[in-house]
């Protein structure tokens, strides 16, 4: 029978991609059938995993999608599978206040499947106080159930003894104590973690990261403390219909590359289910959407990086606007500001887009937008008919500089239903908006 757990942390930054990267490495080595998901609103992590485990992970957000969908997300997780390991993103009880079990916190995901938690802990700078931390998360749900805990960062054998004896006092296990190693951190930038593509050395820092685990961890008593899919979720059991996006077309010319590269998977996976074909092409290498396609999608990522190759990319541009004159085009954050008439890079030159839209962007004026959001289209395009209700997320540095004079697209409204200002944009066949779809409401 299909195990789960959840890797959690109390904070971001504690460790929790470094722990997950290297246990699922190390149970692959061991031929173990694992696969692995993402808590919450997250497109890089889930890139990380799939290198780790050779299988797609998902992303399974308690506030953006509905119990159905989750289950459903889960159980197909766990086809095949001996084990499934799902990250938690920031701390594990974070998320957002509303609706009981929709907050977005992994916690809600434990306690609706009942799945032990393995909890990091960064002891950096702390010893006996851990244990203050350990015994907290471990009473402060009587849903959610602590397997254990992770030490990270730790300095040296006494500083783990300490720790580990002041922790055992509290009845939960310590299941691995991981020294304080620069090699082991993967590097970063604005959004998160430098993309799983991007890294020449995947492998190997993978191979490090599996090393460390084995060495300084209890896998077995990892893997041990998974709790097995009786629950409501069972491996191939079919929980209801997926609420997630319909397909916006039949063949769908998908921007894929180093500057387009944010797409849930559970959304691709969704749109080929239904017989939709997807067609990635590259604006970077300077390829214009597929003519044979009916609707062409520009995801997020990280245009901003890119934006000169983009602004000197004739043929992509070129393309797009032939594309745009008779299909529908949609861009999201991203691609949303390549749509735009131009791109202020992080220096302050300001670089051509495609200007099928009239807003421009700036990287340079950074202010950081997060947060849940609920939208309501104004209009018909990629996303959904007009007056469709949907949920998704904004995570962006980049600031709109001039509004144009497009129309809006979507009304919206954050986790709180306070209205939200951005409002997209549409002009003819093109569409385009800051935040990120996840699934309808």
């Amino acid at each position: 029978m299909t195990a789960a757990l959840i890797v959690s942390a109390p904070r971001s930054g504690a460790g929790k991609t470094t722990v997950t990267l290297g246990l699922l490495a190390a149970l692959r080595r061991r031929g173990v059938r694992v696969r692995a998901a993402k808590a919450g609103p997250d497109y890089i992590d889930p890139a990380f995993h799939a290198a780790a485990t050779g299988t797609a992970s998902v992303n399974l957000d308690s506030w953006a999608m509905r119990p159905d969908l989750l289950d459903a997300l889960l159980a197909e997780a766990a086809r095949d599978a001996d084990l499934v390991v799902i990250e938690g993103a920031m701390g594990l009880f974070d998320g957002v206040p509303g609706e009981p079990g929709r907050s977005g916190a992994a916690a809600d995901l434990a306690a609706r499947w009942r799945l032990p938690v393995l909890l990091v802990l960064d002891v950096a700078g702390q010893s006996q106080s851990a244990a203050a931390v350990a015994g907290g998360f471990a009473s402060h749900h009587p849903d959610v159930r602590l397997a254990g805990v992770i030490l990270n960062q730790v300095g040296s054998e006494r500083h783990r003894r300490l720790v580990s004896e002041a922790i055992a006092g509290r009845s939960v296990p310590v299941l691995g104590a991981i020294a304080r190693d620069a090699t082991l951190v993967l590097p970063e930038r604005h959004l998160g973690l430098v993309q799983a593509q991007e890294h020449d050395d995947l492998a190997q820092r993978l191979a490090r990261l599996a090393d460390a685990v084995e060495q300084q961890c209890d896998v077995d008593a990892i893997q041990a403390a998974a709790a097995p899919m009786d629950g409501p979720v069972k491996p191939g059991h079919d929980s209801g219909e997926e609420n997630t996006i319909a397909p916006p077309g039949q063949r769908i010319a998908l921007a894929s590359d180093a500057a387009f590269s944010f797409v849930y998977p559970h959304l691709l996976a969704a749109w080929r289910r239904t017989g939709a074909e997807i067609f990635p092409f590259s604006p970077l290498a300077d390829a214009a959407p597929p003519d044979h396609c009916d609707v062409c999608w520009l995801p997020g990522g990280y245009p901003e990086l890119h934006a000169g190759a983009l602004a000197a990319a004739q043929n992509f541009r070129a393309g797009l606007a032939r594309f745009a004159a008779t299909r529908p085009v949609h861009g999201e954050c991203g691609g949303y500001m390549v749509l735009g008439e131009g791109l202020v890079d992080a220096d302050g030159t300001r670089h051509a887009m495609t200007g099928l839209l009239g807003h421009a962007t700036s990287f340079a004026q950074r202010r950081l937008h997060l947060g849940y959001r609920a939208a309501r289209l104004l209009a018909p395009c990629p996303i959904g008919a007009a007056g469709a209700r949907v949920r998704g997320h904004e995570f962006h540095h980049a600031s709109l500089v001039e509004p144009g004079g497009d129309e809006p697209l979507v009304e919206l409204r954050d986790a709180q239903g306070t209205p939200v200002t951005e409002s997209g944009s549409r002009r003819g066949q093109v569409s385009g908006t800051f935040f990120h779809v996840i699934a309808a409401e």
